[in-house]
Parts: structure tokens; C-alpha cells; sequence
């Protein structure tokens, strides 16, 4: 289990993933709350907050006294490719069909914009930089770009990128404490890096995200640069109406999905 998402979590992204990878067909039985908790070594309470959530979403009918399955919606089904909560989890949470293809890590001349994001001081000349492509069940996926701070990206190891995401290994194998991200995503078109990385045309439309990471006292570390394949990637909104005593108000709740 991943030490950053909640356990619930990821037992609903698990469940999720036997439906894309038609482990369990439609309408046939799932393992139960117990047989769910002992597996993955959680309590049972976790396992059925899983549980709630794929009921209330729809992919999951429970019924008493026989168990849970799996929802006779095809149509549901169909549409359904891996969904994130928010953009946090899609930095913090690799699933299994998403692999790295290929990683790189380079020292570089600093440009004004990273001096600019990073908070770089004149003395610092160069940073790190580090570039990978990802690939969603064997297509690819994404090309990303890191900038670190040189005395953080030298401790980086590259065959450590291909075993796991880079956040964790800042988090968990650098001890550096993230507090806040300020991100912005956009529609934009690939330039000739990003088209020949993910063997798309010149010009094809992706989803552009940029994220800078901050830890204590407001300090940046890492700025991140991804382009997402505009076929592969969606990003949702879904509001709701909330009643309040000074009337109702609708609010939204951000999904990123991976078709």
C-alpha cells in the first residue's frame, strides 16, 4: 500500500482496476468486507468505506445476505478508465498499468523562469533536470520534465525513477516534507520535444500541467512539467447542489481521468 493516499482509497482504485482488467465480469460476486480485510491486512470498517463509495458511484450493488457485485451496467463499465480524486492524487498515486518507458537526469544551465519558480539565488548556476515518458497500458502517455535544486537532484538515482514515483522518493527517501502545490493545467498544443517523445504530430493537442511543490515557510523545490496525449486524458468537474441556510449553493469537485 502506498504510505500517502488513504488505505480506502486505494482499495476502491483496486476494485476499480479488476473492473478495467475484467477480473470480475459484470454482475458476478466480489470478495467480501472480510475476506477484503484480511488480504490487505486493514479492518473492515476501511474495506466497506471503499465499499460505500463504489455503491453510491454505482459500480458496486450490495445485497444482504448474499455480498457484493459487480454492477450489470455494461455501458457504465465501458466508459469507465482510472479515475483520480484531485490533482494531488495523480502526483502521489502510480497505478500498475502506468510504467516508465524511459528516465533521464541531467545537470543544466539555469533559464530565468527557473530561476524565477525555484527562488534561485544568483549564486546557484545550474539545476537538475529530469525527464521521463510514461506509458498507460503499453501506450504512451506523458513526457514529463523535473527541476530540482542541485544539492536535491544529485541525491536522485535514475534506476530508482522506474521503480517509483519521484514524489515518493523525495518524500519517503529524502525525508523532504511537502506543504503546499500550485498547479495550472491547460489546453495546449505539442512542440517538436514533446511530439517526438510521445510519437504524436506537431501540433496535436495535449493537456499541459504545471505544478510547483513547496515545503515549510513557502519554499519551492521542485517544479514539475508534464503533456499529457489529449486522446488519453480528461479533466472533470462535477458540481452539486448544497443546501444551506442562506440558500443553495453549487460547488464542484475536480476529477482528473485517465480514458
Amino acid at each position: 500500500m502506498n504510505a500517502v493516499l488513504p488505505i480506502y482509497y486505494q482499495i476502491k482504485q483496486i476494485i476499480k482496476s479488476w473492473i478495467i482488467n475484467k477480473e470480475y465480469g459484470p454482475g458476478e460476486k466480489i470478495p467480501s468486507e472480510n475476506e477484503l480485510a484480511e488480504k490487505f491486512k486493514v479492518s473492515r470498517l476501511t474495506v466497506r468505506q471503499a465499499f460505500s463509495q463504489l455503491v453510491q458511484e454505482g459500480f458496486l450493488n450490495s445485497k444482504r445476505g448474499e455480498g457484493t457485485f459487480l454492477t450489470s451496467n455494461e455501458s457504465l463499465i465501458n466508459s469507465l478508465g482510472f479515475e483520480f480524486s484531485g490533482f494531488m492524487d495523480d502526483l502521489l498515486y502510480q497505478v500498475s498499468t502506468i510504467k516508465t518507458k524511459s528516465a533521464a537526469i541531467s545537470r543544466i544551465a539555469i533559464s530565468k523562469l527557473i530561476r524565477e519558480k525555484l527562488e534561485l539565488s544568483r549564486e546557484d548556476q545550474e539545476v537538475v533536470k529530469i525527464t521521463r515518458i510514461r506509458l498507460l497500458r503499453e501506450k504512451l502517455f506523458t513526457y514529463t520534465v523535473n527541476y530540482l535544486p542541485l544539492e536535491i537532484g544529485m541525491r536522485i538515482k535514475e534506476k530508482d525513477l522506474f521503480e517509483k514515483p519521484l514524489l515518493k522518493i523525495l518524500v519517503q527517501d529524502l525525508n523532504i516534507q511537502f506543504t503546499e502545490a500550485i498547479q495550472t493545467i491547460e489546453a495546449s498544443f505539442a512542440n517538436q520535444e514533446v511530439a517526438g517523445n510521445l510519437d504524436i504530430p506537431s501540433g496535436s493537442p495535449i493537456l499541459y500541467v504545471e505544478r510547483t511543490m513547496y515545503t515549510q515557510k513557502h519554499k519551492p523545490i521542485e517544479l514539475f512539467q508534464s503533456s499529457y496525449r489529449g486522446d488519453l486524458y480528461k479533466f472533470i468537474v462535477r458540481f452539486k447542489n448544497v443546501k444551506r441556510k442562506d440558500g443553495s449553493r453549487w460547488i464542484h469537485h475536480t476529477d482528473e481521468e485517465i480514458c
